[in-house]
């Protein structure tokens, strides 16, 4: 595998599981799976309201910081860095 799809690769597969983390917060327990974490309770609210209100916003800022963290990384493994 050349240089240049290494670092695609590692760029599409970062992206991937941010995707997946992102929508399995944001969609996946705010409403697909609400019903089943609605027992606990967070803040005075049950689990699932939670994420739909600020859980899967936190999740979304925390993505953006290890996006970027990790990017630099991978950037710096392949040779583009600035």
């Amino acid at each position: 595998m050349s240089e240049n799809n290494a670092y695609w690769s590692a760029n599409l597969r970062l992206v991937t599981i941010c995707l997946v983390i992102w929508a399995l917060c944001s969609y996946g327990f705010a409403i697909l799976f609400r019903p089943l974490i609605a027992g606990i309770e967070v803040g005075g609210t049950d689990l699932g309201f939670w994420f739909a209100q600020q859980g899967s916003i936190l999740v979304f800022l925390f993505l953006i910081f290890f996006y970027a963290w990790r990017m630099n990384k991978i950037d710096k493994d392949h040779g583009v860095d600035e």
